[in-house]
């Protein structure tokens, strides 16, 4: 009898082992991450455009028969010696003493605007001396170290600006003076009243970017005819989120993808505008947007054929750090009021809270709570919950 009960309860153990066995819960396949250091950039992405920094549109300088246009889009034009329209001007009116004496202080007043010029690009000029004088002189201290690195960039961004400025008084130098001829050629015209043709030149070096029109016509004075601009001149604008663009500031590395080549080209943040403009967003919610407008570090080569208005995307680098601990944001969740994530120990999912400082869409900085090498869960789903065996999906 005694071994009979001792052949029950054998087979009562076994049988509850192998319920026991059978009904216990599973692990959970799960994805794990190791918490890791390195280098973290947060940036704001969005899409912008190519354009030219300076485009010129030649208008008719009198009203009258156009001839039409032969240049074509792309063409290369020299300032002064290229001619982009030419001009049969309709026979002319009799004038008053008062309209001619309006044409007579339209050219003085052309002349005067050539003089102006003038003296802005000799001002800029000796800007410009003096500033590569300093730079000069600022390399010699840098070299024996008595000034910093830094003022040398100061120098040399100074007198680049200076460069850029002078380029851009010559301009206008050439623009005042293509109005002080067109101011005499419309006075000279008039008084002689002859139909002769008069040839339109280029104000620039550049291509011609559209034609505005281009078969011939008559065309009213000031009537656009063609967009002249330089392709080696080139910046990004892109608009973006007014919330976003708070956190840009000039000088901010920039960059650029997605614009057609098989390299990452970069940039700085020139400007943020000051003023926002509403757009409508392709879900027609209404978004209030800041355009940033984006330089080129170094311009791209003519043989990569990056024109005006070309779609580019731009990444501007707000917060950057080369050392700190860092988790894929994939793997935080909010538990209440805070962070947290869950940390694998022993096969066990066990909470834990953390502090998160910056983040970007695929990695977030931990300040607290993680150390380097522990192994996390991500994308966590409902199954996994504290206390929970765990084990590797792969």
């Amino acid at each position: 009898m005694p071994k009979r009960l001792i052949r029950i309860a054998l087979v009562v153990i076994v049988l509850g082992a192998i319920l026991i066995w059978a009904f216990r819960p599973a692990p959970v396949s799960a994805d794990f991450a190791t918490v890791q250091r390195g280098p973290l950039r947060v940036t704001v992405d969005e899409e912008g455009r190519t354009r030219v920094r300076d485009r010129f549109v030649v208008s008719a300088p009198v009203p009258g028969q156009m001839l039409r246009i032969e240049l074509e889009p792309g063409d290369p034009v020299t300032a002064d010696k290229t001619v982009v329209a030419r001009f049969q001007p309709t026979d002319p009116a009799l004038l008053d003493v008062r309209t001619r004496a309006e044409l007579e202080a339209r050219a003085r007043a052309a002349e005067s605007a050539v003089g102006g010029a003038r003296a802005e690009r000799d001002r800029i000029q000796a800007e410009l001396t003096f500033a590569q004088s300093e730079l000069s002189r600022t390399r010699g201290l840098v070299k024996g170290g008595a000034l910093a690195q830094r003022d040398l960039e100061a120098a040399e961004q100074q007198a680049a600006a200076l460069e850029r400025a002078l380029q851009s008084a010559e301009f206008a130098i050439r623009t005042a003076e293509h109005q002080l001829e067109l101011a005499r050629a419309s006075l000279v015209q008039t008084r002689a009243g002859r139909a002769a043709t008069i040839p339109l030149y280029s104000p620039v070096d550049g291509v011609v970017l559209r034609l505005l029109q281009e078969s011939a016509a008559v065309v009213p004075t000031g009537q656009p005819l063609l967009e002249i601009g330089d392709l080696q001149d080139l910046e990004i604008v892109a608009d973006l989120l007014s919330s976003a663009a708070v956190a840009v500031q000039r000088g901010q590395s920039v960059l650029i993808e997605q614009w057609g080549g098989d390299r990452t080209l970069h940039g700085t943040v020139r400007r943020v505008e000051p003023s926002g403009f509403t757009k409508i967003s392709a879900l027609g919610v209404e978004e209030q947007r800041v355009n940033v407008l984006v330089d080129f570090e170094q311009p791209p080569d003519t043989s990569e054929s990056l024109g005006d208005g070309y779609r580019v995307e731009v990444r501007i680098t707000v917060w950057s750090k080369d050392d700190v601990v860092k988790v894929p944001t994939s793997s935080l969740f909010r538990n209440e009021t805070k962070w947290a994530v869950f940390k694998v120990a022993g096969g066990v999912a066990q909470l834990q809270e953390v502090e998160i400082g910056q983040r970007n869409g695929l990695e977030a900085e931990v300040l607290s709570g993680l150390a380097v090498g522990d192994e996390i869960v991500v994308y966590p789903g409902d199954a996994v919950r504290n206390g929970v065996k765990v084990v590797s999906r792969s």
